[in-house]
């Protein structure tokens, strides 16, 4: 295994595998893994020869200092559990200074309308701060190419779309939700839930799970109604928002129509820790 925290160092080695014709795989991450992580990476390992796994807390997509300062780190557990998986894998360990220099600041990107609804609507800058962040390593590492999770699905749509944009020449792939036994999403921040309420959280998968099967029969007004209901009715849980889009706009669904599909995603606070998950209903 090999270890970088400065971008010249890694391009350089990175550049010495190319010339042997070795592919590159990137999982970036905020550390804190889980087994959700863990499957991105044996998914890119699978498809390339090294895969490079970033561990960067990115400070420009938190809007709230408190969250930041709270985000889960275990740096020496990472690469343990890294080093357990394979010996092909890379990990790159930057400080803020070698990503932002003096000026800890995100660039501004035009997302065609995809940053302003959902995460979007209740954090402000964060995916200009995702897309600063996920431009770097792109241009950094140059990998063939780079997995990221369904459960931030609207991060990964406005990943594709940044790459797009940017005429970025690597592949992004999406990778299916990794849950745990009672359904919760795995997530770094699930760490911060005490045990019952974790337990307590497949809530909000059974939740999903039933939006999914009223889909069929039931409008999309009624089914966001009856999950407000259902949350006012759970102490626990605090819902901020329940939205049924379109997978590919991320626009707030209308009217059903057959050649769509539809996806609805969901955000609670438990335990003053904030959740997301999303499902496709059709």
């Amino acid at each position: 295994m090999h270890l970088f925290d400065r971008k010249k160092e890694l391009i350089s080695f990175l550049q010495e595998e190319r010339d042997k014709n070795r592919t590159v795989g990137l999982v970036p991450t905020m550390g804190a893994l889980h087994q959700g992580h863990i499957s991105l990476v044996k998914k890119a390992l699978l498809e390339n020869d090294l895969v490079v796994v970033s561990i960067f807390v990115n400070p420009t997509q938190f809007d709230k200092k408190d969250d930041l300062d709270k985000y889960p780190r275990n740096l020496n557990q990472d690469i343990r559990t890294l080093k357990d998986v394979s010996e092909k894998i890379i990990v790159f360990v930057p400080s803020v200074d070698e990503i932002y220099g003096s000026n800890i600041a995100s660039k501004h990107y035009e997302f065609d309308g995809l940053d302003k609804v959902m995460e979007g609507e209740f954090r402000e800058g964060h995916f200009n701060g995702v897309g600063t962040i996920v431009e770097t390593f792109l241009r950094t590492v140059s990998p063939n190419k780079a997995y990221f999770g369904e459960k931030d699905f609207q991060q990964l749509q406005i990943i594709r779309k940044m790459a797009e944009l940017r005429k970025l020449p690597f592949q992004i792939i999406g990778c299916p939700i990794e849950r745990e036994p009672h359904g919760l999403a795995m997530s770094s921040r699930n760490e911060r839930l005490s045990k019952p309420t974790r337990k307590e959280a497949s809530f909000i998968y059974e939740t999903l799970q039933t939006a999914k099967s009223k889909f069929g029969t039931e409008s999309a007004q009624d089914i966001m109604d009856w999950v407000k209901e259902e949350f006012q009715k759970n102490p626990l849980f605090t819902l901020e928002y329940f939205q049924i889009a379109d997978e590919d706009t991320l626009t707030p669904i209308l009217k059903k129509q057959e050649n769509k599909k539809y996806r609805a995603f969901i955000a609670v606070y438990a335990d003053d820790v904030r959740l997301i998950d999303n499902l496709r209903l059709n």
